[in-house]
């Protein structure tokens, strides 16, 4: 499995889980697609930060 830290293993219209920032305390996961990519250093030690295509924004915790 990929690690959602590196900027490196993600791109636009890839499969993600994302945490969104309220639900950060729950760990609750959202399912998408990657429109864009927020985080601009190569690494983030919770996630790099990305906008779905349905709008939403978090950090990748998983990729598929």
């Amino acid at each position: 499995m990929l690690d959602g830290t590196k900027r490196a293993n993600i791109k636009s219209g890839m499969s993600v889980a994302i945490v969104l920032k309220e639900d950060q305390e729950s760990g609750r996961l959202t399912d998408g697609i990657v429109r864009d990519i927020l985080t601009k250093s190569a690494t983030h030690p919770h996630g790099i930060k990305v906008r779905l295509m349905s709008r939403e924004v978090g950090r990748v915790k998983e990729i598929y």
